[in-house]
């Protein structure tokens, strides 16, 4: 079965996650999906299968015949999808021998276009695959699933000669919770890489270093007609702590390297008021400094106003996997090899956001992560391409190919 057969059949079984949840899994749709993966793991002929009470599914693979020597390499996706415009059922669009131009989504009113997302006229004649337009594919990470499960199937059928695999497929990543229950050991593998990323070719090993940053404004409430010297209005006091952060360290203001504060959410009146921002810097100095700051601020807002005025709270999310990938950049290099064998350039790209190999890779498993042919995820205008997704599928079995050759 090709890749992309397999991904049309799973972007129809909804998989959000919720942000809101205090379980493990966060919503209990994502059994759906797995329970699914098991059986089809099972099909494959790999008796090493397994589901837990987090819905983390895990299986194992013996090494061909002379291998067993190897060290085991494991490749990870995650099951659920972002929770915005995933209401309804999926419906994949595919349109064959794609243009290059606009492209309207269903009925929904929203175009592709090339306007908004300039690299749609290097897929020109490939076969695209979309959703309607109201909700989004699902192709993160779904297809990262439908290429490691096809790359598993031509392993076994063909009989490619392999070390020892570990596959698993994890819940939560979309609300960053996705190794909060990962067990390393029972996953058994020395190295690991997550399909998670964009277009193939993309090899990702730099991400930021990431914080929440939670501020409380505590204000004065008096009749505003005898307020003078006495009435502190918190909302006020927030616009002022917001308007005390560099202008420019906005995510619209900033690309590749360079981090910044996002201001996730606004709420309050004269009483009360809460900022909810986002921290994000792949250097770790500068993420200090950044926290810093933001500490800074309060300090200065509560001498101006009065102690206890403004409480800020600093949650550490996670860190730029470079740290740990760099103890081992043959992981890299294998995976440009990799690339290059199946006549793609590789990408090497830093992530402006997080992935659970980064938290993994501090959790004592290295794992880069690689591109699955997609584009745009996370929305309506989400897109991935049949010969993208195949692509990745070959270059993840150069890397299989590649790391039982390795002796060291």
């Amino acid at each position: 079965m090709k890749a992309y057969e397999r991904l049309l059949s799973y972007v129809k079984i909804l998989t959000p996650s919720n942000e809101d949840s205090t379980t493990a899994p966060s919503s209990n749709c994502q059994f759906n999906l797995a329970r699914i993966l098991v059986d089809e793991l099972k099909n494959l002929g790999i008796s090493d299968v397994s589901l837990d009470e987090h819905c983390y599914v895990y299986a194992h693979i013996p090494a061909s015949e002379g291998l067993d020597s190897c060290k085991t390499l494991g490749f990870i996706a995650h099951m659920d999808t972002v929770s915005d415009f995933c209401d309804h059922p999926v419906t994949p669009v595919i349109t064959e021998n794609y243009d290059g131009g606009e492209l309207p989504l269903g009925t929904s009113g929203r175009i592709l276009s090339p306007e908004m997302f300039p690299h749609l006229s290097s897929l020109k004649g490939r076969t695209l695959i979309t959703s309607d337009g109201t909700t989004i594919l699902g192709a993160d990470d779904k297809a990262g699933i439908a290429e490691i499960i096809t790359a598993l199937e031509r392993i076994l059928t063909e009989k490619i000669p392999h070390g020892p695999l570990a596959i698993a497929f994890t819940p939560d990543e979309e609300i960053g919770m996705g190794p909060a229950h990962f067990d390393v050991g029972k996953f058994g593998a020395d190295y690991a890489y997550t399909l998670d990323g964009d277009t193939e070719g993309e090899i990702q090993y730099e991400n930021f270093n990431a914080c929440s940053a939670k501020v409380v404004f505590q204000g004065v409430n008096v009749h505003p007609g005898s307020s003078k010297n006495t009435m502190v209005n918190a909302s006020l006091v927030a616009m002022e702590f917001n308007s005390m952060l560099p202008a420019a360290d906005t995510p619209r203001n900033t690309e590749d390297y360079e981090g910044f504060f996002h201001l996730c959410s606004v709420k309050g009146d004269v009483s009360r008021a809460e900022l909810h921002y986002i921290v994000r810097d792949h250097d770790a100095a500068s993420f200090e400094a950044r926290q810093n700051t933001l500490t800074h601020i309060a300090k200065i807002l509560n001498e101006k106003w009065g102690e206890g005025t403004v409480a800020l709270t600093l949650t550490q999310q996670y860190r730029n996997m470079k740290e740990i990938i760099d103890t081992c950049p043959w992981l890299i290099s294998l995976a440009e090899e990799a690339c290059r064998a199946c006549g793609v350039t590789p990408l090497i790209l830093p992530i402006r956001g997080g992935t659970d190999g980064a938290r993994l890779s501090f959790m004592g498993l290295p794992c880069p992560n690689l591109g699955t042919g997609g584009h745009a995820y996370h929305g309506p205008y989400e897109h991935i391409t049949v010969e993208g997704m195949d692509t990745a599928v070959e270059v993840t079995l150069q890397i299989v190919k590649l790391f039982a050759e390795r002796r060291d």
